[in-house]
C-alpha cells in the first residue's frame, strides 16, 4: 500500500510481486561495539519483520548495513551482526566478506530462493563515506556494479535516512525501490506526530540541546505544534537565555552550550513554549525541591509543581510526543518526572510518541497495560530529529523520485 511524505508518494512491500526475485535490501545494524563484541541488538532485531517478509514472500535477498565509521573503534566486519541475525531469524544467513567484488557478485548471481546474504560493511567503500548529490550517487561505482545485479531495492534504514549516500539514497534513483516494514513504520508514526489530531504537545527534554533547538524552532514555526513543555538541559538552557540562575547548571551550559543562547531567547518570544516552575535538585548530596526563580545546587529532575502543571496540558491534548527525558534518569532519584509524564500521556486519550532518545529506556518502569497504550516508538536516533525539524531527509527523498520514476499511477 502507497504511503505519503510530504505529499509525495512512496511504494511499499505490498505494491510489488517479489516472488523469485532478487531484492537489495538496506537496513540499519549499526551498533555499539565495545571490544569488537556488539552490546545491543535492539538495531539489528527491529529487521526481523521486513526479512522474514521478504523471505516468506519467495524473494532472493542481499542485506547491505554499515558499522561504525572509519578509524573509530566500532567499525567492524558485519560478520558477528550475520550470526546474530542467524540467530535470530532462525536459520542460517550467510555473509560474504566483500561488496561489489567478483566474490559478492558470484554469489549474488546463484543465490536462489529463501536465501539470505549479508554483504561486508558499506562503509569499507570509500565510496560510501562520502555525501554526495543524487546525480552523483547514480553514478558511483557501487551503484553501477551492483544495481543491474537486482530486481528490487528495499529501503529499510530509517535511523540513516538522513545521510544522502549512495547505499541509502542511490539505488533507488535507477532501479525499483520500496520501504522496508521499519521505514514504513516510521514515516507513519512520526508524520502522525506532526500531522495529527489537535491540540498537539510536545515534551522535549536531555541534554542534546543543539537537535532540540532545531526541533522546537521548526515545529513553532510552521504552527504544527500547539504546545512545546521543556525538561531536561533543554528547560536550563531556556531559563539560563531568560535570565535566572540556574545554579550548578550555569557551568555546563556556559563551557558547552553559550553559542545556543540567542536562538534560546527567540524561542522564549512564543506563549506556547513552557518552562518548568521548580527542579528536584541535589543540593550538596541532598534532594531539595527548588524554585525556578531560585535554583541552587545541581537541578536534575522537574519538580512536582511543573508535573501538576505540565500534566493537565498533556490531559488535554490529542496528539502527544515525547522526546528526550526530563531529567538525569540514570539515577534512580531523578527519574520521577519522566515516569509521571509518560503515565499521564498514556492515560489520556491522546496518539502517544515516543520520539527515541533516552525516554525508551523507562518503559520497563510503566505498567505493561500503559506500554499497550504507546502508539509509536521510534528508534531512528538522528533521523528524528532530521524528520521533526524538518531537514532534508535524502533516503526517503530518493524512494519518493523512485516511485515517480517506476511507479507512477499505482493505486494507493
Amino acid at each position: 500500500m502507497v504511503i505519503s511524505y510530504n505529499e509525495r508518494n512512496i511504494a511499499t512491500i505490498e505494491d510489488v510481486d517479489l516472488t523469485n526475485k532478487k531484492v537489495l535490501l538496506r537496513v540499519d545494524m549499526n551498533s555499539p561495539i565495545k571490544d569488537n563484541v556488539i552490546m545491543d541488538t535492539s538495531r539489528i532485531r527491529s529487521h526481523i519483520k521486513t526479512i522474514k517478509e521478504l523471505v516468506e514472500l519467495g524473494s532472493k535477498v542481499v542485506i547491505m548495513s554499515h558499522q561504525g565509521r572509519p578509524g573509530e573503534s566500532d567499525f567492524i566486519s558485519l560478520k558477528s551482526h550475520t550470526e546474530i541475525l542467524s540467530k535470530l531469524l532462525g536459520f542460517n544467513v550467510e555473509f560474504v566478506g566483500d561488496i561489489i567484488g567478483p566474490e559478492a557478485r558470484k554469489r549474488i548471481a546463484t543465490l536462489e530462493v529463501g536465501e539470505v546474504l549479508v554483504l561486508e560493511n558499506t562503509r569499507f567503500l570509500s565510496e560510501e563515506n562520502i555525501e554526495m548529490p543524487f546525480e552523483q550517487l547514480m553514478n558511483t561505482n557501487f551503484v553501477k556494479k551492483l544495481s543491474h545485479l537486482f530486481n528490487y531495492y528495499v529501503g529499510d534504514a530509517f535511523a540513516s535516512a538522513h545521510r544522502s549516500q549512495a547505499s541509502i539514497a542511490g539505488f533507488p534513483l535507477v532501479m525499483p525501490a520500496v520501504a522496508g516494514r521499519v521505514m514504513e513504520d516510521e514515516i507513519k508514526g512520526l508524520s502522525k506526530a506532526i500531522n495529527g489530531e489537535r491540540p498537539s504537545t510536545l515534551f522535549i527534554g536531555g541534554a542534546k540541546l543543539k537537535d532540540a533547538i532545531k526541533i522546537m524552532n521548526h515545529l513553532i514555526k510552521t504552527k504544527k505544534i500547539d504546545n512545546i513543555l521543556t525538561g531536561g538541559l533543554v528547560a536550563l538552557l531556556l531559563l539560563k537565555a531568560k535570565g535566572y540562575n540556574i545554579g550548578k547548571a550555569e557551568k555546563i551550559i556556559e563551557e558547552k552550550f553559550a553559542s545556543l543562547i540567542p536562538e534560546a531567547k527567540e524561542l522564549l518570544k512564543y506563549d506556547n513554549i513552557f518552562l518548568p516552575e521548580d527542579f528536584v535538585s541535589d543540593v550538596d548530596g541532598n534532594v531539595e525541591v527548588v524554585s525556578s526563580k531560585e535554583i541552587k545546587g545541581s537541578p536534575k529532575d522537574i519538580g512536582p509543581q511543573t508535573i501538576d502543571y505540565y500534566n493537565e496540558l498533556l490531559k488535554n491534548s490529542k496528539t502527544i510526543i515525547l522526546r528526550g527525558p526530563a531529567g538525569v534518569i540514570e539515577d534512580e532519584r531523578f527519574r520521577n518526572g519522566t515516569i509521571k509524564l509518560a503515565t499521564e500521556s498514556l492515560n489520556s486519550n491522546a496518539y502517544v510518541i515516543f520520539g527515541g532518545g533516552h525516554f525508551i529506556s523507562i518503559l520497563n518502569d510503566l505498567p505493561p497495560m500503559l506500554r499497550k497504550r504507546i502508539g509509536y516508538i521510534s528508534t531512528g536516533g538522528g533521523a528524528v530529529v532530521y524528520f521533526l525539524s524538518g531537514e532534508p531527509m535524502p533516503g526517503i527523498e530518493a524512494l519518493a523520485l523512485s516511485y515517480e520514476k517506476f511507479f507512477k499511477g499505482l493505486k494507493q
